[in-house]
């Protein structure tokens, strides 16, 4: 094979490598080049709830079906709705068919993330990446699951990075997809459930901000659930600190 045509294979596999990462990043611009983040706001959601109700009596499984998708949707594109999304889960299909469907739909699109940074990046950086990055693949691979559920369950890890960052550090596709269903399962239940309380705080007229997932109702039981999920490495760390046996 002549240099020209090995560079040109070489040219082809980037590109293919780079394709689903790059049509995910292409998504998020357009999102926001087209203005559509207008059209998805607590005032958008108060302004249209008795015509998306009336949908959701109308055609149950083409909502149904359409919700899942629009969450799938702005997961893998990375789009900065989910709150939102997941508040109108609860809001139009209650407390434990909204929570289902967001959890299933979030995990296949977080899935589809996971892919895409892995097939385009994991390999090089793990490849190319120094000393420190391989002790943290190692230990993030010991505890992988541990290490998931606490990165899902705390809120203070953006949503997209988590599923990029287990892609990077060699994580299987397997383990990422039962840490996440699993821990985002007590995040969403508390959303949904604000969201399936909303009727009332619609009908006085108010209009909920984001200052309402700060409430203790909500934060006390996901850090709770986060110093659970962390129990297992705390457990580790103390057994290799323990003293040896002769």
């Amino acid at each position: 094979m002549r240099d020209d045509d090995k560079s040109t294979g070489a040219s082809g596999g980037w590109v293919r490598r780079l394709l689903p990462i790059g049509l995910l990043i292409c998504g998020l611009v357009a999102f926001f080049a087209l203005g559509l983040d207008r059209f998805v706001s607590f005032q958008s959601l108060s302004d249209n709830r008795d015509l998306l109700q009336g949908w959701v009596a109308e055609h149950p499984l083409a909502t149904r079906l359409g919700y899942a998708t629009a969450y799938t949707v702005s997961i893998a594109f990375s789009l900065p709705i989910g709150l939102v999304l997941t508040v109108t889960g609860g809001l139009l299909f209650g407390l434990i068919e909204g929570t289902v469907i967001t959890v299933l739909a979030a995990t296949l699109g977080a899935l589809a993330v996971f892919l895409a940074a892995r097939t385009a990046i994991g390999d090089t950086l793990r490849a190319r990446a120094g000393p420190f990055v391989a002790r943290l693949e190692a230990g993030f691979r010991e505890n992988a699951l541990s290490y998931l559920l606490v990165l899902r369950l705390v809120p203070l890890f953006p949503f997209w990075l988590v599923n990029i960052v287990p892609a990077l550090l060699g994580v299987p596709a397997r383990t990422f997809v039962i840490g996440t269903l699993i821990g985002i399962i007590p995040g969403t239940f508390v959303f949904v459930s604000v969201g399936n309380g909303l009727d009332t705080v619609f009908a006085r007229g108010e209009v909920p901000g984001a200052g309402i997932f700060l409430e203790p109702g909500v934060l006390i039981p996901i850090a709770g659930l986060t110093l659970l999920s962390l129990i297992p490495v705390i457990y580790k760390r103390m057994r290799r600190g323990g003293p040896t046996s002769a």
